[in-house]
């Protein structure tokens, strides 16, 4: 069998073959911006290409490991960072006119992470607009497209990130994720996205949108790749107050051991209502898929998870506009109408109406707990829709006319709410090859075992079904 080109190996093959020398970083650099100078033109994944700085980085990276001096899986690898992240002496947008010109004079945690660890940036990802929306098409510099169907959106806010990944204009990225943005796109475009345990990975110089329900978190092309970013990225920094002091982990150990005799948590109600058909029997599949690996499926009920949705919804309304609220007042103007609208919709909620819905929260993470006591983890669509049209917003599901904002943002917030880890694989592929994505939630600190369920069906073969950098992919019309 003919090996796959270098831009879609994964990070586990890449790394192995720049330790042993059989290629260099400077090699593989080139080859992701070659690929960037082609794609992004069509598929706007990138608002800054940081040539130069990667180049350099790359060079460093060989002459280290020439001299013997290889620091971990990440080095020499090229990675991207969404644009809400900051980076030393280079900009920072927000994907918003406000900070058109605005360059960081310190890293955030996580770039001075990857730096450490030998990785080379090479650019900031798109982002919808303030990280505040589950389309991915409503940024200062434009959509994102969904390589998968360039006519479609590639889900948000982690857009350019999860477009990026899946097309091969990196190896992997770090997003951020508030209400799923970055399972979304991981989702729709067809790629492996976790939002990590609330406290796991530091927020500190991340643009806060949510300060109580952001996360920092991985999207990869695989689930291994996905944990070799997790084990860089997290830890504990004394300078975020929602950081969680934890033993150093590696989050690949558990990855290829049997999950004969586990139990997975099916919802019987809501996650399989208001679902497109189609993607709700190729879910089915992939729990089949479970089955036949020695796994049992136990239907669950999840209490009061309508209450659960709503309290999720008002406070990340009421915190984002708190966050918003001055440059709103003076600068109106520069915000995306529908971004600044959903902003202004947090200032009709009252302080009571923030508290009930903290206090919902916190009897979420209790019964979510709860039900994870009994099952090792929950399984659920990503999102309840295809991939839709570019700008569309409204959509019809199961004979039902609804917004698309909703549908794709339906069974995500929970994971944020309560703070559990959750994240995205692809589980099968549409008629037309568009992704469908499966949720995986599980308890808290419990990454390694959603690795562990998520990486035994990637070895399947049906996860990565047609996920390559393939001819059928709508880019750059080819």
């Amino acid at each position: 069998m003919t090996e796959k080109p270098v831009l879609e190996w994964p990070i586990s093959r890449l790394s192995r073959a720049i330790r042993d020398k059989e290629i260099s970083p400077v090699e593989v650099t080139e080859l992701v911006l070659a690929r960037i100078e082609e794609a992004n033109p069509v598929l706007n994944a990138y608002i800054t290409v940081l040539t130069d700085e990667a180049r350099a980085s790359a060079a460093t990276c060989e002459r280290e490991i020439v001299a013997g001096s290889w620091r971990g899986p990440l080095h020499g690898i090229p990675l991207g960072l969404k644009d809400v992240i900051d980076t030393r002496g280079a900009r920072t947008t927000m994907g918003a006119a406000h900070y058109l010109d605005y360059v960081p004079a310190a890293n955030s945690a996580v770039a001075d992470l990857l730096v450490n660890a030998g990785a080379v940036i090479v650019g900031k990802h798109n982002t919808h607009q303030f990280a505040y929306g589950p389309t991915g098409d409503r940024s200062h510099f434009g959509p994102v497209k969904n390589p998968r169907n360039i006519s479609k959106m590639t889900g948000g806010s982690s857009s350019g990130s999860a477009a990026a990944v899946a097309a091969g204009l990196c190896f992997g990225a770090v997003g951020t994720d508030t209400g799923g943005s970055i399972r979304i796109p991981s989702a729709a475009c067809g790629i492996v996205g976790m939002k990590p345990t609330f406290g796991r990975v530091s927020t500190v110089g991340v643009y806060p949108l949510s300060p109580s329900l952001d996360h920092v978190g991985p999207l990869s092309r695989t689930v291994e790749d996905n944990a070799l970013l997790l084990n860089v990225l997290s830890g504990y920094d004394s300078r975020d107050s929602h950081s969680v002091p934890s033993a150093p982990e590696d989050f690949t150990r558990l990855l290829g051991k049997s999950i004969k005799g586990c139990v997975i948590g099916v919802p019987s109600s809501y996650f399989f209502e208001r679902v497109d058909p189609d993607v709700a029997a190729r879910v089915h599949l992939a729990l089949r898929v479970y089955e036949s690996l020695g796994a049992t499926l136990r239907p669950i009920e999840i209490p009061g998870i309508e209450d659960i949705f709503l309290a999720h919804q008002r406070v990340i309304r009421y915190e984002s506009f708190a966050q918003h609220m001055s440059m709103l007042r003076d600068f109106p103007e520069q915000y995306d109408e529908e971004v600044r609208a959903r902003l202004r919709a947090g200032e009709l909620l009252k302080t009571t109406d923030y508290l009930e819905a903290r206090r919902v929260g916190t009897t979420a993470a209790t019964v979510f707990s709860q039900v994870l006591g009994e099952v090792d983890v929950i399984a659920t669509p990503t999102l309840s829709v295809y991939p839709q049209d570019l700008q569309q917003r409204d959509v019809i599901v199961d004979g039902g006319l609804t917004s698309v904002r909703d549908a794709m943002t339906r069974f995500t917030g929970f994971a944020n709410l309560t703070g559990f880890p959750a994240m995205s694989i692809p589980c099968g592929w549409s008629n037309t090859g568009l992704p469908v994505g499966l949720q995986l939630m599980g308890r808290a600190q419990g990454e390694a075992e959603l690795y562990r369920f998520a990486y035994a069906f990637e070895q399947e073969g049906m996860a990565l079904e047609g996920a390559g950098l393939d001819s059928e992919m709508e880019i750059i019309g080819c």
